[in-house]
């Protein structure tokens, strides 16, 4: 690692479009960041922060010059999320940002299929994604020849894929859903189609909970997320002997059985609603872990048990790389216009759905859920 001449870290690739000296921490940075520290404090000793202040003051600098903006997905680092990024949320918010900006520049600070909701939905801008290795467990399980394969086998059978897919499958889905809509786009797709099932991919856990909530026959399909399929019902019980009263919120891509143990599930937006409205004691967030430091930044009252399950490709997002895609333009999103307009239909469907609940999954019900092995 080298260093400036005050002693501080520099990364050079990162700068490298630039002179590294000005990633100093100077007195212009201080003055550019010194009102974004207090948000972090308590999880940003100010040592470390030396060494953010100087990306945080060039990568804002660089929006206001270029009309960029960065999208910030809830599983960002709290230096990313709060110091640098324009719009924060689950992934149907940053897809409705995404469709509303007036930026000639959006930068993901997130997932690679995130990347690509956003070019989708905005294909006259330029998309870039600071790092192609953000990839998705549950993103990469399935392809579009595999649709293309179950849509023969279910024939009729509406399709609605989690946006945590890739581009070529949403351009062979009927409509998408997040987390926070999944269970009223089922029941949507199944009255518009005039079906009794539905194929739901591509996280069978995720689905499992949703046919728990619904008579609707759910077709699913062998992916999850690598974070919460690590979550088990052991793990809560044990957070609950450590911390008596503990208010456990946990996502419903964990397993059903973790489900059972908790006291609400739901999207990251709707944990997040969860907290800012009940103000519990104690909670513990039952998802990617640096979630729970930023939705702590906006309730000081409530203290955080903090299992660590860290999204290893939401980790590549840093500082540095998006700095480094701002000077440079890599690594720009490029998709196939049909691709693109085909892909668009679903989720301009998903959007135009009306959420009338935050759903709340249970594990129990009279779920009927048929699994289909992934080929490959």
């Amino acid at each position: 690692m080298a260093f400036d001449k005050e002693g501080f870290s520099i990364d050079r690739k990162a700068g490298r479009e630039g002179d590294a000296s000005a990633l100093a921490f100077t007195d212009d940075v201080r003055r550019k960041t010194d009102r974004l520290y207090p948000a972090v404090a308590q999880f940003i000793p100010e040592f470390e922060w030396r060494l953010h202040a100087p990306y945080i003051a060039a990568i804002n600098d660089l929006k206001a010059e270029k009309n960029a903006v960065i999208l910030a997905h809830n599983y960002m680092t709290p230096e990313i999320f709060h110091c640098v990024g324009d719009y924060a949320g689950d992934s149907l918010q940053l897809a409705k940002e995404a469709a509303q900006t007036d930026a000639d520049i959006i930068v993901q600070a997130g997932v690679h299929f995130m990347a690509e909701t956003s070019k989708i939905l905005c294909p006259e801008k330029t998309v870039l994604i600071p790092d192609m290795r953000a990839g998705c467990s549950l993103a990469s399980s399935i392809t579009g020849a595999d649709i293309r394969l179950l849509k023969e086998k279910y024939p009729g059978a509406p399709v609605v894929t989690y946006v945590n897919t890739t581009a070529d499958v949403k351009a062979e889905t009927d409509v998408c859903c997040t987390s926070s809509n999944a269970v009223e786009v089922v029941e949507w797709a199944a009255r518009e189609w005039g079906s009794d099932t539905v194929l739901f991919l591509p996280d069978q856990y995720l689905a499992r909970n949703v046919a728990a909530m619904t008579d609707v026959r759910i077709i699913t399909w062998a992916g999850s997320c690598e974070v919460h399929e690590r979550f088990t019902a052991e793990d809560i019980r044990e957070m609950r002997r450590a911390t008596p009263g503990v208010i456990v919120l946990a996502h419903p891509e964990c397993p059903p059985d973790v489900l059972a143990e908790a006291d609400f599930a739901g999207s990251t937006s709707g944990i997040s609603n969860y907290v800012k409205e009940n103000q519990p004691r104690d909670v513990v967030l039952i998802t990617e872990c640096s979630m729970s430091d930023n939705v702590a930044v906006e309730n000081p009252n409530v203290n955080f048990v903090r299992p660590c399950n860290l999204c290893p490709h939401m980790k590549r997002i840093t500082l540095p790389g998006i700095l480094r895609a701002l000077q440079t333009g890599e690594h720009e999103v490029t998709i196939d216009p049909e691709i693109i307009r085909r892909a668009r239909a679903p989720i301009d469907r998903m959007l135009a759905l009306p959420l009338t609940r935050q759903s709340m999954y249970t594990h129990e019900g009279p779920a009927e859920v048929a699994k289909v092995e992934a080929r490959g």
